[in-house]
């Protein structure tokens, strides 16, 4: 495999995971929106299931513990990018996630954070309060956005520590996934329609092109990473780090497609962060 082949799959990869978040922000009604990508990870979950092995037994707390923790991210992204804007909405979120995983470990799970983690955790502690405070300091009507993207960085956190620890349980990884995806898209789909009722199947049919497609993009861009992890040789502190430059991309498409305002403040806020991720993924690696 070409050495310069793992690292474009990363970036494309990272492209996709950008593009999804943005069409789920332009979807007018975000929890149909957000059941139809759940219909594709219900789907894939299933045929996954049907041909891998199933999950050692210790690992299905774990599962459970997942899924609840992904419909919390769902629901608060959604919410994020009801009340704010997709340029600053995903970046905090993204970038959040990191920063409480690095200081879990520094706390919780480890002796303390060494001398180059606590520059990552300060460069992206700079980006994330240049992404807030990129239009001054917040008023009372922008706080419950930016509470709501802080709010998907930490359940993100909480299931890449959980997911990270069960599919060592499992003993099958790819069991593990299958069912992660197939319970996860099942409880938002029961979700999606305990909140919208009979309402929900004509709104389903609404937009189910966009829907539809950004959960094969997000099921792609996940995928991509899953293989390019596996690659010989590869290195997971890079990949992981270049996973992350979708939070620059995502600034992108807010000021030059969706034309939101102080897109050149965000873009560098946003380049901050990633850099701040770049240097606690590379330093752990």
């Amino acid at each position: 495999m070409a050495s310069h082949v793992v690292p474009l799959v990363v970036l494309g990869s990272a492209v996709l995971h950008a593009v999804w978040n943005a069409l789920a922000h332009g979807v007018r009604d975000k929890l149909a929106g957000f059941a139809l990508m759940n219909t594709a990870f219900l789907g894939c979950g299933a045929v996954l299931a049907c041909l891998t092995p199933a999950p050692d037994p210790a690992a299905w707390p774990y599962i459970a513990a997942s899924t609840a923790l992904q419909v919390g991210y769902q629901l608060l992204l959604l919410q994020a990018y009801r009340l704010g804007d997709f340029g600053q909405m995903y970046p905090i979120a993204r970038g959040t996630s990191p920063l409480v995983v690095a200081l879990l470990a520094a706390t919780v799970l480890g002796p303390g954070l060494p001398a180059a983690k606590l520059t990552g955790v300060l460069v992206i502690s700079l980006g994330l309060a240049g992404l807030a405070f990129a239009g001054g300091l917040p008023g009372r009507a922008h706080l419950p956005a930016l509470a709501a993207a802080v709010g998907t960085g930490v359940m993100i956190a909480g299931y890449t520590v959980v997911d990270g620890t069960g599919v060592r349980q499992s003993g099958t990884p790819a069991g593990y996934i299958a069912w992660m995806f197939l319970t996860q898209g099942l409880a938002m789909l029961v979700v999606a329609a305990a909140v919208r009722g009979r309402a929900l199947p004509g709104l389903l049919r609404v937009g189910w092109r966009q829907g539809l497609a950004g959960g094969v993009m997000s099921l792609t861009a996940y995928g991509l990473v899953v293989w390019a992890q596996a690659q010989p040789g590869s290195d997971l502190a890079t990949v992981a780090a270049l996973r992350e430059t979708s939070i620059v991309v995502a600034a992108v498409i807010g000021a030059l497609v969706l034309r939101e305002g102080l897109g050149r403040i965000r873009l560098a806020a946003s380049a901050t962060v990633l850099a701040g991720i770049a240097v606690l993924e590379l330093v752990h690696g």
